[in-house]
């Protein structure tokens, strides 16, 4: 046991020593990193949503986990309404498996 305590203790000092060195490898004069998107040849709603992207990323986020599911949802309906359409009835039909 007292092994097992050794190597686990060496282990996070040897790991805690090096993430060190590979945060200070970029020295004190490093700038931040700036993360933006190009909205040079966008214009209307990709414009809208790139500067979106560039003033709030939170915002971006939150407004895309809510975008995907409506989208889903009206593909969906209308896969279900051109199914119907053509003659695709999925909701009354007869399972074939016993």
């Amino acid at each position: 046991m007292r092994r097992l305590w050794a190597k686990i203790i060496g282990l996070t000092t040897m790991a805690n020593l090096l993430l060190i060195g590979i945060a200070s490898a970029a020295g004190p004069a490093a700038a931040p990193l700036v993360i933006v998107a190009d909205t040079r040849n966008f214009t209307g709603w990709e414009a809208w949503w790139t500067n979106l992207y560039n003033e709030s990323h939170i915002l971006f986020a939150l407004l895309t986990i809510v975008i995907i599911p409506v989208v889903g949802l009206m593909f969906g309906l209308i896969a279900d309404v051109v199914m119907n359409w053509i003659g695709l009835d999925l909701k009354h039909r007869e399972l074939a498996e016993h």
